[in-house]
């Protein structure tokens, strides 16, 4: 009797139990389906329809904060609780293959699931990137094709997380590294990990390849724009405009941009000048005359005024072919935002994988070369290479001014950076850079 009555008190929990687990997959659909209508109803409500994005309604930081976090973890619920719901649906599916009539009972309810997997597919589109369900503290614009780890390492490298701050100033029952060695255990004992691998590498070889042939457009398309612009389109309009100058004003022909260019005749027919007479005067076999000298004279200033009127003409194609050349940068760059954000998240990979020695090394090189001792030599070319190109005279004023403002700027700009990001980031980076510059 004891045996019987404790079965009977055991077999309604055993099959109210058994009954719970049949009903996992319905559960599970039916709490990502509710999931997703409340997204729905957020975006119907607050943003017209369309995807709960900053820029389809204006709404200050701390609302756009607290709607993306409703759909963080409403996201977070659907992603669990689809997976639950494809678990649990695998390990109850029955082994017949008897078919199933079109009006029965099983078919509309396979229907209605069907339906709902839509509707939640419909409204989980808007966030996927990569078949993943993009989760994060900050939404990011649909025309952006990053991964989630690149935006959460962006997070974290633009402004402290909340969550990191809690878990270091709370202690849990267990330790952390315990939770982490069961995530990785279970990302080992994953079937699909192998294909995960392979899917992540070909996504970072994906990058590799769109970073560098974008790097190598940003470089090519502009020096190509300068040549082919100044060659078959400055160039003909400036010697066509110097020709007609020519027969209308034959004699005031302008050889010289600026005084710098006379000045520099100058001293070469100067020089020429006293070579020739220095020449002639240890020449004693067949001196020359004093009009002799003058016509060489002459035909070496000739000489040196179509070489620097070639040296202007040139110097003011340089100028439209470098407007040229820029509007074709900042309109490649307008087209190609996918291909920056693929550039960016590379650039942070191989920035932020290096080691704390090469990355000091790299931030001393900077500085010593930009805001240095010996910078200002550098800076003094740089500017006088860039007025000779656009046939400007170098104004020395404005060159000692600019060497004794910009540098000190940018190293300002430099110090900040490693304060405010670096010393967050990479601690032992700025220790090790600290070490390596004393």
């Amino acid at each position: 009797m004891n045996n019987s009555g404790f079965r009977d008190k055991i077999y309604p929990v055993l099959q109210a139990a058994y009954r719970w687990y049949l009903k996992a997959p319905e559960r599970s659909l039916e709490i990502a389906y509710a999931a997703a209508l409340k997204i729905k109803a957020i975006e119907d409500e607050h943003f017209n329809g369309n995807k709960i994005d900053p820029n389809t309604a204006r709404y200050s930081s701390s609302m756009m904060d607290y709607f993306q976090a409703d759909l963080q973890k409403q996201l977070r619920i659907i992603r669990t609780r689809l997976k639950i719901f494809n678990t649990s649906r695998n390990l109850l599916q029955p082994s017949s293959t008897k078919p199933v009539d079109k009006d029965s009972e099983e078919s509309n309810g396979i229907n209605l699931i069907l339906e709902k997997l839509r509707f939640i597919d419909e409204i989980t589109s808007k966030y996927i990137r990569d078949n993943e369900i993009i989760y994060s503290d900050k939404l990011v614009p649909s025309d952006r094709s990053i991964s989630l780890e690149a935006t959460e390492r962006q997070q974290q490298n633009t402004r402290p997380q909340p969550e990191e701050r809690s878990k270091a100033n709370t202690t849990g029952v267990l330790p952390r590294s315990i939770f982490n060695t069961i995530n990785r255990l279970q990302v080992e004992l994953d079937p699909n990990a192998e294909q995960d691998v392979v899917k992540k590498f070909r996504k970072s070889q994906q990058r590799t390849i769109v970073s560098v042939r974008f790097i190598l457009l940003l470089i090519v398309v502009p020096i190509l724009t300068h040549q082919i612009s100044k060659a078959f389109v400055v160039g003909p309009v400036v010697d066509k405009f110097h020709l007609l100058e020519r027969l209308h004003n034959p004699e005031e022909v302008a050889f010289f941009l600026n005084y710098e260019m006379e000045e520099e005749a100058l001293k070469e027919l100067h020089k020429f000048e006293e070579k020739i007479r220095f020449e002639n005067l240890i020449n004693e076999t067949n001196p020359l005359s004093k009009k002799q000298i003058e016509i060489k004279v002459k035909e070496e200033a000739q000489h040196i005024a179509k070489r620097y009127k070639k040296i202007s003409d040139n110097a003011i194609k340089n100028v439209f072919a470098d407007m040229l050349s820029v509007f074709a940068f900042v309109w490649l760059l307008v087209i190609s935002k996918r291909d920056i954000a693929v550039l960016k998240e590379f650039l942070d990979n191989i920035i932020y994988g290096l080691s704390d020695s090469a990355k000091a090394f790299i931030i001393i090189l900077f500085t010593d070369i930009f805001v240095g001792f010996h910078s200002p030599h550098g800076w003094e070319v740089i500017l006088e290479g860039i007025s000779r190109h656009w046939g400007l005279p170098a104004n020395h004023e404005f060159i000692f001014v600019f060497i004794a403002t910009f540098p000190v700027v940018l190293d300002t700009i430099f110090k900040y950076w490693i304060f405010r990001y670096l010393n967050r980031i990479s601690p032992s980076a700025v220790a090790t850079y600290r070490n390596m510059n004393e």
